[in-house]
């Protein structure tokens, strides 16, 4: 008999899908594996799917055959493999992307990155600068020249002490009735803000290391948990680079939501705001309503090939 359900848990051979109310150990039927060859997992955690279970198998172990198609997802290129790409999870409503000034640092070209893919697949962000209680007043101040720059753009940010639960009131209430996924670099807090939500959950952290100030990956697999008012939270493993997958350069500075609210304004229709005459994007660089750091950051995805050209 086909079940239909969810992936909650993916080693990238071995899942654990939830089909009302009873989590099934599932593995992937073989044709599956060349169905996606581009991704070096073919089957994500928030995935919807089919499977059933092997007659006379007493282990009860499913086996996936069918991928549902997915409302969106979060790629990026697989470290290891740079032809590769992964996907981080799928079917996500928000993701609660955590930054911060040191331990470790978190780069404006990884935030942008990261904006650019949700972007793209109409995923909305939320950005938590977090361990506001260890910057010195200089540190702070960079923290503030970021919060501004971001929710100038639109998006909703927030600072926070993944530790002092008062200050994430307004980020549990925007977690309700909603799939929630959170990311970031290894050792920025999201294990940490998740516990401190959710302590039921015991999810593993790891101090900073001493030496290089770095973070460790204290989650190694992304992870889904049912919790109350409706809230589900997506756990991945922190990562120290994000590549842009599946892009039109033509068409990436669309996402980008302040280059789009002015490039109607460009001489060219397929100004692409590098040396062309008249550009409105590098007028307003030049004005400084648009950001040098988000300039920088345009301008190195197009040089430098870090997408997938459709």
């Amino acid at each position: 008999m086909i079940k239909e359900g969810i992936v909650y848990y993916s080693t990238g051979s071995n899942y654990r899908v939830k089909s009302d109310g009873v989590f099934y150990k599932c593995k992937i039927k073989g044709r599956l594996r060349i169905k996606q060859i581009e991704t070096t997992n073919p089957i994500a955690v928030g995935d919807k799917v089919s499977f059933y279970i092997e007659k006379n198998k007493k282990s009860k172990l499913g086996l996936i055959s069918e991928v549902k198609d997915r409302n969106n997802y979060i790629i990026r290129k697989s470290v290891n493999l740079s032809k590769q790409f992964h996907i981080i999870a799928s079917n996500i409503d928000q993701v609660f992307l955590m930054v911060t000034i040191k331990e470790p640092k978190t780069f404006t070209s990884f935030i942008d990155r990261f904006l650019v893919t949700a972007e793209a697949y109409k995923i909305k962000v939320i950005i938590l600068f977090n361990k506001i209680d260890i910057y010195s007043n200089d540190e702070y101040k960079q923290l503030e020249v970021l919060n501004n720059i971001y929710s100038e753009i639109g998006y909703d940010c927030f600072q926070i002490n993944a530790r002092k639960k008062t200050t994430l009131k307004e980020i549990i209430y925007l977690m309700k009735n909603k799939t929630n996924m959170f990311s970031g670099n290894s050792g920025v807090g999201k294990s940490t803000l998740i516990n401190t939500l959710f302590p039921e959950l015991k999810l593993k952290t790891i101090e900073i290391s001493n030496t290089h100030k770095q973070g460790k990956h204290a989650t190694t697999f992304s992870e889904m948990h049912d919790l109350y008012d409706g809230i589900k939270i997506v756990d991945t493993p922190g990562v120290k680079s994000f590549g842009i997958v599946d892009i039109n350069p033509n068409e990436l500075s669309d996402y980008f939501p302040e280059f789009l609210a002015l490039k109607g304004n460009c001489k060219f229709n397929n100004c692409m705001h590098l040396k062309e005459p008249n550009c409105a994007i590098k007028l307003g660089l030049e004005k400084k309503t648009i950001s040098q750091t988000r300039y920088d950051s345009y301008i190195d995805l197009i040089q430098k090939d870090n997408y997938k050209i459709r």
